[in-house]
């Protein structure tokens, strides 16, 4: 996806460009190519930019480390205001008090939008927090450590095994 210019955006049609999106992400490791829209709509002082994108990527179970396909599906909106000072260097304090106004996102209107920049922030952000393969899921399925005689189940543990009996024998 090429860069958009921002100043050459008030010059489009409804100073509104459309981008049909159908390709992988550089950044983001999906079976399929993110397949979608970007629509932005230069608003004066900020940017009006919505989307919406689907593609299919691969986790792994948080509680049995199965790995699954999921389906990644985005549909979410933005305003990114336009600032001239955004592009300046902040000598200022190290340490100040953030206001709310200041947790926006901010271009320099002579600047560029990044659509896949955007489009890969948004997509990472869709990406569940707690990753289950089923709902339903056990998670690991531990064997009974009676079963099999009383023996350890990972063979790492036999030197701490060995060990725990030559203290036992001991006292």
């Amino acid at each position: 996806m090429e860069a958009i210019y921002i100043p050459r955006l008030t010059k489009a049609p409804q100073q509104t460009e459309v981008i049909e999106v159908e390709e992988f992400l550089p950044e983001l490791e999906t079976l399929t190519p993110v397949r979608g829209k970007i629509k932005v709509v230069h608003q004066g002082n900020y940017l009006d930019v919505s989307g919406q994108a689907e593609a299919i990527i691969t986790l792994t179970c948080h509680r049995c480390l199965q790995q699954y396909n999921h389906r990644l599906m985005v549909k979410t909106s933005e305003m990114i205001w336009l600032d001239e000072g955004v592009d300046q260097v902040d000598e200022g304090a190290l340490e100040r008090e953030t206001a709310l106004e200041d947790l926006v996102e901010t271009l320099s209107p002579k600047g560029y939008f990044y659509p896949d920049d955007w489009l890969y922030q948004q997509m990472c952000l869709a990406i569940p927090q707690r990753q289950l393969c089923d709902r339903k899921c056990q998670g690991i399925q531990l064997e009974d450590i009676n079963s099999n005689g009383g023996g350890t189940i990972d063979r790492r543990w036999a030197g701490l095994e060995s060990l725990k009996e030559r203290l036992n024998n001991g006292k």
